[in-house]
C-alpha cells in the first residue's frame, strides 16, 4: 500500500498528534537553521530528527514544500490587533511586530537561508508570501488607505510607495543596521519620519 493510500485508508476523524506535528515543524526549522538548504532538505532527515516515521509526515503534508511553508509560517506572528485610533498608532504596532521578530536569531537565520533560494523554489516562496506576508501587507495598506480617507494622510499619496518606505526602512535596520537588539523606540521613529512626508 502506498503512503497516499495508507493516509486515505486511516479512519475518518482520527485525531492528529499535536506533539508529533510540533516535533516535525521544529525538526524542519532546526535543519534549515543549521544550514540545510530547501533543495537538500529531505523528508528522511526531518523524520529522523523529529523521531517519527516518514508516513507520519506524509499523513499531514503531501510534499516537502507544503511542510516547509507551514514551518516558516510558524515564525511569523499573526497580524497584531489594530486599534484604528490613528494611522500613526497602527503603523507603529505593525512595525513593532517586525522589530520583535528580528530579535529572534533562529528566525532570522532560517528566513535568510530560505529567501536565498527563491529562484530555485518560486512556488514555495509564492505560497509563503501569500500565507505569511500578504496579510501584513494588506493590513498596512488598509491603515494607509484609511488615513487618506480620514485626512490624516495626503490625498495624492502613492500607497505602494508609502508602504515601501515604511517596511523598507525597518528591513534595512533588521538586516544591515548595527548589530544587537533594535531600539524599542525604532518603530515610532521610523513612522514619525515617514509620516512627515505623507501628512497633508
Amino acid at each position: 500500500m502506498s503512503i497516499q493510500e495508507s493516509a486515505a485508508a486511516r479512519p475518518a476523524g482520527r485525531p492528529r498528534s499535536e506533539k508529533a506535528e510540533k516535533a516535525i515543524i521544529e525538526a524542519t526549522l532546526d535543519l534549515i537553521g543549521e544550514g540545510t538548504g530547501v533543495s537538500e532538505l529531505s523528508i528522511e532527515a526531518i523524520a529522523s530528527r523529529a523521531g517519527v516515521g516518514k508516513t507520519t509526515i506524509y499523513r499531514r503534508w503531501s510534499n516537502k514544500e507544503d511542510l516547509v511553508v507551514d514551518a516558516l509560517s510558524t515564525l511569523k506572528a499573526p497580524v497584531p490587533p489594530l486599534t484604528g485610533t490613528s494611522v500613526r498608532d497602527d503603523l507603529i504596532r505593525l512595525l513593532e511586530a517586525m522589530r520583535e521578530e528580528s530579535g529572534m536569531a533562529r528566525s532570522r537565520c532560517v528566513m535568510n537561508i530560505v529567501m536565498n533560494e527563491t529562484d530555485r523554489h518560486p512556488r514555495l516562496t509564492e505560497r509563503f508570501v501569500k500565507r505569511a506576508i500578504e496579510p501584513r501587507r494588506q493590513a498596512m495598506r488598509e491603515v494607509i488607505e484609511r488615513g487618506i480617507a480620514t485626512g490624516e494622510l495626503r490625498p495624492d499619496l502613492d500607497v505602494d510607495m508609502g508602504m515601501a518606505l515604511i517596511t523598507g526602512t525597518m528591513l534595512w535596520h533588521t538586516k544591515w543596521g548595527p548589530a544587537g537588539d533594535l531600539p524599542a523606540d525604532l518603530p515610532e521613529r521610523i513612522v514619525d519620519a515617514v509620516l512627515a512626508g505623507m501628512a497633508p
